[in-house]
């Protein structure tokens, strides 16, 4: 591997030219093809092998036309002081308005008259007008959701309050100016680290040309594949981060191997051949733990992997490709005019001198028990709020208080009950029913005596007489625990309704796909902890030569994310700190939080443990002491991990000023989880616990070291071809006849 990525460096540098025509002829083919794209195709969001789904599945079969999964919108009414719903003035602007609805466009379903729906409030205040569209919210229109952002205008001119709901309404969210905040800090940290701006814009250079590439294609392939816009913004977030470090480790690889004497070229192919290979292990850890996400059979978050693992892969192909050629195109200005005074002068360019992370890596190998308790009960501190983890999926009562989903939310809470916002749908097959009727009245009439059920509907049957639905609406929010307790009690009726009418119950609607989605994720959670660990932990051994660093990695990076999960609880669902992040609602964590954070934290750990262990490996197999190893590879590598962090934190911390709750909670878990990753577990535990192993850390039994493949991270063998000319230029033509 190493000895691969050296020819690869060398021969990037000399066909600089070439290398970077390749890159840009791919960004501007994958710009093209994004330009061109068609829109994206129309997918139904299904959840396999879930109740709710199986009664959509249900009612598409036995409703055919009904569009049961298709986007509503609830246009909701308020009106003025002193007057009610009911006035012949406000009575005539809604029909007004439901005319305009019903030729609007020709996806609309159904449009519900709130006067003969029972759509107004007992108090006469608030009336909604619910309307179902014959497709699902992603294969709306522009020409319907404009026309539904148009609708009451009227109403509006006549002094009513009209605000609109559903997900049939796609607001856009907004990162405001933090995002960019975010990739200004990473600039400011690159220069500082580096002290030169051509070495501090390269990472930012070919991470946007990586993310350029990886979201065009992602564009381009939305059409095909029926990707969402969520699957853009988790790309992006991923890709820059990892394309950032990813070039920080090269470029800063190859100004330390300038420092030693090489000349610009040998410089490339080292830095490629040993950084280079942490980058291409590290960008494996991040794939598998991406990828790993299709266990969980949820295909919107399948895609979302896949397409975040494939913006991961070109940003490894860029750094050990692209990063090379633009060396060649940087010369001497990729270090500071400082360090090349210095060199030409024939002085210490400061490389082999005490700094920072020497120091710390010291008083950590002198207080290694000191240091290791301390950061674990720290993280256990933080980790404490785990313990009242409540987990659900957003509704629009989490969106920002300016919203008009959010105001129509608010006001149909006021009016008719919080229960109204996410009404939950039976369905009742009496296909091996004696009496369908019967049945039905049956299913009614037990679902009204649960407790927390404020209303039921009466059945509605299909022509073929053989399907029932209703509408049952709980006192709680969708979103509540509560909720969640009143769909599994109706659910528990639904074994002794088939004992006694022979019907199927089942429960779907919105609300319940919701809670079936957070049980799946939550039930998934042990085998994609057990896959992605075990496969990493199995790589790992592979790149470390060793039992005890893999498992003490796997360790570290559980007690970091489960810190971070609790830093999430206490703020998205406690409330601390809430209004200093603009957290406007409260409530239980987004159910997909937990199994995201460790797929995508568990694959950006690893980046710090490779590059960071990477280089006290090197220093081992070149005969330093275990304690010594430690101290050159914090000399060389804590700088470079720690800007690294701090990049990624940057980034991450740019989509907190979103106004979507669930990228806002994405981007703040992330950001927390680096810290504690970066600063507390492979700064202190990691050091710390290799002290305590010595040499003990880097055992391997005999049959297990010819059993795993050398792949030579850490260069030994590289080094040992230098040393013979086995891997010189001249040798090096496999590569040049590329």
């Amino acid at each position: 591997m190493a000895t691969f990525l050296y020819k690869l460096g060398r021969f990037a540098f000399r066909r600089r030219g070439l290398v970077s025509l390749i890159w840009v002829a791919l960004l501007v083919v994958a710009g093209a093809g994004a330009a061109t794209a068609s829109p994206p195709a129309n997918e139904n969001f299904s959840v396999p092998g879930t109740e709710a789904q199986k009664a959509f599945d249900l009612l598409e079969e036995r409703f055919p036309g009904s569009s049961a999964d298709g986007a509503t919108a609830r246009v909701v009414f308020r009106a003025p002081d002193g007057e009610k719903m009911t006035d012949p003035a406000n009575k005539q602007a809604v029909k007004k308005v439901i005319g305009e609805l019903k030729s609007s466009s020709d996806q609309v379903a159904s449009v519900a008259d709130p006067y003969v729906s029972k759509g107004v409030s007992k108090d006469g205040s608030t009336a909604y007008i619910l309307t179902t569209y014959k497709v699902n919210s992603m294969e709306l229109e522009d020409k319907t959701r404009d026309a539904l952002e148009d609708t009451g205008e009227h109403a509006r001119d006549s002094g009513m309050t009209v605000e609109i709901g559903g997900d049939a309404l796609q607001e856009m969210p907004e990162t405001g100016a933090t995002e960019v905040i975010g990739i200004a800090v990473s600039a400011v940290v690159l220069a500082i680290t580096f002290g030169s701006l051509i070495a501090a814009g390269m990472p930012l250079l070919t991470a946007l040309i990586g993310v350029g590439i990886g979201i065009s294609s992602i564009t381009a392939l939305a059409s095909t594949l029926g990707l969402s816009s969520t699957t853009s913004t988790l790309a992006m977030m991923i890709g820059l981060a990892v394309g950032i470090d990813y070039a920080l480790f090269i470029v800063s690889r190859y100004r330390a191997e300038l420092a030693e004497g090489r000349d610009h070229e040998e410089a490339a192919g080292r830095a490629v051949g040993t950084a280079g290979s942490a980058v291409v292990f590290a960008g494996l850890t991040v794939v598998i733990a991406l990828v790993g996400l299709a266990v969980v059979n949820i295909p919107m978050l399948s895609k979302m992997g896949f397409a975040a693992a494939g913006t991961v892969v070109i940003a490894v192909l860029i750094a050990i490709s692209l990063i090379p050629a633009l060396l060649g195109f940087a010369g001497k200005r990729i270090v500071s005019r400082k360090a090349r005074k210095a060199a030409e002068a024939g002085a210490d360019t400061g490389e082999k001198k005490e700094n920072a992370g020497t120091r710390w890596a010291r008083f950590v190998l002198r207080r290694p028990v000191m240091v290791l308790v301390v950061a674990v009960l720290g993280l256990g501190v933080a980790a404490a709020p785990v313990a009242s983890l409540e987990l659900g999926l957003p509704d629009d009562g989490s969106q920002p208080t300016s919203t008009t989903k959010r105001k129509a939310y608010d006001m149909v809470s006021e009016g008719f009950g919080p229960g109204f916002n996410g009404p939950l749908m039976i369905t009742v097959d009496t296909k091996d029913s004696d009496d369908p009727k019967g049945a039905a009245n049956q299913v009614r009439k037990t679902i009204k005596g649960i407790d927390g059920v404020a209303g039921v509907s009466p059945a509605s049957f299909n022509k073929a007489g053989d399907t029932a639905m209703l509408s049952v609406v709980a006192k709680y929010k969708p979103s509540s625990i509560d909720t969640e307790h009143v769909v599994a009690d109706i659910r528990d009726t639904a074994d002794s309704i088939k004992s006694d009418t022979g019907a199927d119950m089942l429960v779907t609607g919105q609300t319940a796909m919701n809670i079936d989605i957070s049980k799946k994720l939550n039930d998934a959670l042990v085998p994609y902890l057990a896959l992605v660990v075990g496969l990493a932990f199995l790589l790992l051994m592979v790149v470390f030569r060793s039992i005890l660093v893999p498992l003490k990695a796997a360790l570290g990076f559980l007690l970091s994310v489960v810190a971070a999960l609790g830093a999430v609880v206490a703020v998205f669902q406690w409330g601390w700190l809430a209004g200093l992040l603009n957290v406007e609602e409260t409530g239980p964590i987004m159910s997909m939080m937990p199994i995201f954070m460790i797929g995508v934290v568990f694959g950006l750990a690893m980046d710090y443990e490779v590059f960071l262990v990477t280089r006290m490996r090197e220093a081992f197999v070149h005969g330093e002491r275990p304690g010594q190893a430690i101290v050159t590879g914090f000399r060389h590598g804590a700088r470079v991990v720690t800007a690294a962090a701090v990049i990624m934190i940057s980034v991450f911390s740019g989509f907190i000023g979103s106004t979507d709750s669930m990228v806002k909670m994405i981007g703040f878990g992330l950001a927390i989880a680096v810290l504690f990753d970066a600063f507390i577990v492979r700064m202190a535990i990691v050091p710390a616990v290799l002290a305590l192993l010595g040499k003990s850390a880097w055992w391997l039994p005999r049959w297990l070291d010819k059993a795993l493949p050398n792949v030579d991270v850490e260069g030994e063998q590289l080094q040992k071809q230098l040393a013979t000319g086995t891997a010189s230029p001249e040798k090096d033509t496999e590569l040049t006849r590329v």
